[in-house]
């Protein structure tokens, strides 16, 4: 398989759970950084920065500014259609 590495990859970023909750939560809707750090609330703003800074680096997750706010949101990557796929099957009620 030519693309197992970039595959093992990708799953190995979405195995830890607190970066696969992120990616949940935005798999229903965009989010801002404030909005994503209320929610998480057991998570520090700095470990929630380095998991968003990740998840843009993988091509998960875009960003778009509106003055001082900064939003994300799920990119249209193959890799997300997973993401959909792990939402369907686990988070239909909540994410938790």
């Amino acid at each position: 398989m030519m693309h197992s590495g970039d595959a093992s990859k990708l799953l190995k970023l979405i195995s830890n759970q607190k970066r696969l909750l992120i990616l949940c939560l935005l798999h229903e809707k965009e989010m801002s950084v404030s909005e994503l750090n209320d929610t998480l609330t057991q998570l520090s703003q700095s470990a929630l920065s380095q998991h968003l800074a990740q998840l843009r680096q993988a091509n998960l997750v875009q960003v778009r500014r509106d003055a001082q706010t900064i939003y994300y949101s799920l990119t249209k990557s193959k890799a997300v259609q997973i993401i959909h796929l792990l939402h369907e099957l686990y988070c239909q009620d909540s994410c938790s």
